[in-house]
């Protein structure tokens, strides 16, 4: 190899190096605001009030009621087999550093915020309000697992257990997570009284929410679908009036047999009452359905590019 061949190679390297370090130097500062969220979240409101809302930070307070024993580093401790799955059967080398890390924060912040938070807080805890304590605890928590999963990264836990069922039974991840998490919120049920396993179950469903919240943003964008014997003039009415695309096929009618056509296109939801007057205007006797949509990226809508 010549001596520009191989500083060719060296650029080339470092090219990749540095797209790479773009990459993941914001993956790990989601990490990092995801993980002092969800244990800011655990530590005032779900410790002193004793909700249990499933996985090991679950089971951890449940243990402590018991022994004492730091929860932090209960965690980490019992994390230890479930980063040894995730690592045979998730993702190995790429799931063990982003999860490790996380765990690693997760426990650390926990131990340190339930020494430092009774010092700057006053009352501490903020709330003794079962229902207050669930809904703000669901919500901090969902907002840091959000920002958690965006990363590409998990807390570990019993989501290492739901996620391998999924994969390998089929299951829903949403069932393999209840089958999981509901368990132990059946033992804090025994354990702490049937009320505060209806408050786990709830602030496990808010903390599901905001987590999708988080993930998808809000639903911004509406995606309509028009049946129509006109579709030139439904098609240039909607690009005129709305200045939005819209595409045309032919389509033929299940139980008529009739040839139709089918338009689609994809607008803000602040023009949805434009839309149905455009097409109502256009052709009354026009079908019209008009969906949900998370994400609308391309020309007219935000920029298609690489990110969380």
């Amino acid at each position: 190899m010549t001596k520009t061949e191989l500083l060719n190679l060296t650029k080339k390297r470092w090219r990749g190096s540095k797209k790479l370090l773009r990459r993941e130097i914001p993956r790990f500062i989601f990490l990092v605001i995801g993980t002092i969220f969800i244990s800011t979240g655990y530590v005032l409101f779900q410790v002193p009030n004793q909700i249990v809302s499933g996985g090991l930070s679950g089971i951890g307070i449940i243990v402590n009621s018991f022994t004492g024993w730091p929860l932090g580093l209960m965690y980490w401790v019992m994390n230890i087999p479930m980063l040894i799955l995730g690592f045979l059967f998730l993702g190995r080398w790429a799931f063990l550093i982003r999860t490790l890390f996380a765990v690693t924060i997760f426990s650390f912040m926990v131990d340190w915020l339930q020494v430092i938070l009774p010092t700057i807080i006053s009352p501490y805890p903020v709330s003794n309000d079962l229902l207050l304590s669930t809904i703000y605890g669901g919500i901090v928590g969902g907002i840091g697992a959000g920002l958690l999963y965006r990363a590409g990264g998990t807390i570990g836990g019993t989501s290492v257990i739901g996620r391998i069922l999924q994969q390998k039974t089929g299951l829903p991840l949403s069932q393999s997570y209840f089958f999981t998490d509901g368990t132990i919120i059946l033992v804090a049920g025994i354990v702490f009284g049937w009320e505060i396993a209806l408050y786990g179950l709830l602030m496990m469903f808010i903390n599901g929410m905001a987590s999708d919240y988080v993930m998808e943003g809000p639903s911004t964008t509406r995606v309509a679908t028009i049946i129509t014997n006109h579709p030139e003039v439904v098609a240039k009415a909607v690009i005129k009036n709305l200045h939005r695309g819209a595409s045309f096929w032919p389509i033929t009618g299940g139980y008529t047999g009739v040839t139709r056509y089918m338009i689609t296109c994809t607008v803000y939801r602040s023009q949805v009452t434009d839309l149905k007057n455009t097409i109502a205007d256009a052709d009354p006797e026009a079908f019209v359905t008009i969906g949900l949509s998370h994400h609308a990226l391309g020309q007219g809508f935000a920029p298609l590019k690489r990110g969380m």
